[in-house]
């Protein structure tokens, strides 16, 4: 692709190497054990879901039982871009993520329920398809969140007519191997044992999140918490994006926050990936009350815009406490995301207004991107611009342009 010989380093939106921009790609040996889980190309019965509730709540994730019976019947594009980018070695983090097959039940010293090193604690949330427990290495003594999943319930539980849930896990689980970044939940280790139903994900665990309870500015944030919170958001976002992977969901429930009150982006389970720079999708996203007009209105969509939606729903709702489109049933939520302007309200500081307004544009082509939300006057506030992140993988192809004298840049 020979667009990408010309660039500024400083303003990289892509990081070529291993995501597929580099003319000479690298082919790595295809590691074994998760991966050949998923379908090459799709099978039957092998994909989309989600950890979430599929009750309909408009403020829940929900994958909805009118979706269009084409849009799933299509072959998965992210589903073979992922394999290829598995099989290629195209990974953004320094080390890969561990890989154990083999799972060990055993009990502490005290008496303590423990899988393998780990030491269970309590169980923290759960979902449709799994829970997820609190444990603590008796390695490092660090806490860990683990998702737990039955294999023989993923692949019974049908989220569509040819579908079942273990793709959407398995996704989840190639996305998370594939990134690293300060404002994303990190993936440690998989285990998954050929002879044990249990299919586990070890995760960073982050302490804390923030609710929208949707009673109005009593439950809301604040101005600079909601500033804090969106200049971590921004970055992570932008890096999936950057690496050709759309979130999904981005919602107050999927940002968790540290104790150190650092923003991280959690739950992969719908997300997806794109080549080429063509976002182009036909999934739904997750959850309606944050879906963007243009998902409501017909089969395909672009994910980067879709996102970036999301994000001022979230904000809105950071500043405001409630939903700025929620009706009484689904659709009446429908109906006004893509018809009803949002309301902000006249005391509202005018550049956060203008900030709000350019998000919840209903034209994704005029919508405000990323990159102008992280060069807005109410973002930079007083702490100056978003610093950049130069990610591992852009890292790596400095160093392998630098040594390469064959790799002139003109």
């Amino acid at each position: 692709m020979e667009e990408y010989r010309s660039f500024s380093f400083s303003k990289m939106m892509g990081c070529f190497s291993c995501f597929g921009f580099d003319k000479k790609q690298r082919r790595r040996r295809t590691r074994r054990g998760i991966n050949s889980f998923l379908p090459h190309p799709l099978m039957d019965g092998e994909t989309d879901g989600d950890e979430g509730s599929h009750s309909g709540d408009v403020t829940s994730h929900t994958t909805s039982g009118d979706e269009s019976s084409e849009a799933h019947n299509m072959p998965n594009r992210s589903e073979e871009i992922l394999n290829y980018r598995a099989e290629n070695g195209m990974v953004c983090r320094r080390y890969p993520v561990k890989e154990t097959t083999k799972l060990v039940r055993s009990e502490d010293e005290d008496g303590n329920r423990m899988v393998n090193e780990y030491i269970r604690e309590y169980k923290i949330g759960s979902g449709s398809y799994g829970k997820v427990v609190l444990y603590r290495s008796s390695i490092d003594g660090k806490h860990y969140a683990i998702k737990a999943f039955h294999k023989s319930h993923l692949l019974k539980l049908r989220v569509a007519p040819s579908e079942t849930a273990m793709t959407d896990v398995l996704r989840e689980v190639l996305i998370m191997k594939m990134i690293e970044h300060p404002n994303i939940v990190n993936l440690i280790e998989v285990i998954d044992d050929p002879e044990s139903d249990d299919f586990l994900m070890v995760l960073e665990y982050v302490e804390g999140k923030w609710i929208c309870e949707g009673t109005g500015r009593s439950s809301a944030l604040g101005e600079e918490s909601a500033r804090k919170y969106l200049r971590d958001i921004v970055p992570g976002l932008m890096y999936l994006h950057a690496h050709n992977i759309v979130h999904g969901d981005i919602k107050p429930d999927n940002l968790l926050i540290t104790r150190h009150g650092t923003v991280k982006i959690g739950d992969f389970s719908v997300s997806q990936a794109f080549e080429d720079g063509n976002d182009e999708l036909r999934r739904s996203p997750g959850t309606p009350v944050f879906t963007a007009p243009e998902c409501c209105l017909g089969l395909t969509y672009n994910g980067k815009a879709s996102d970036t939606w999301a994000v001022g729903v979230t904000l809105y709702c950071m500043i405001l406490g409630e939903y700025p489109f929620l009706g009484d049933t689904l659709q009446d939520t429908y109906d006004k995301i893509v018809n009803n302007p949002a309301i902000i309200p006249d005391d509202i500081d005018p550049q956060l207004k203008n900030l709000m307004e350019g998000l919840l544009c209903k034209d994704p082509k005029l919508r405000m991107t990323l990159g102008d939300v992280a060069n807005h006057a109410w973002v930079i506030g007083n702490d100056g611009p978003i610093a950049e992140y130069s990610c591992w993988c852009q890292r790596h192809s400095l160093e392998s342009y630098g040594s390469d004298e064959s790799n002139v840049l003109v």
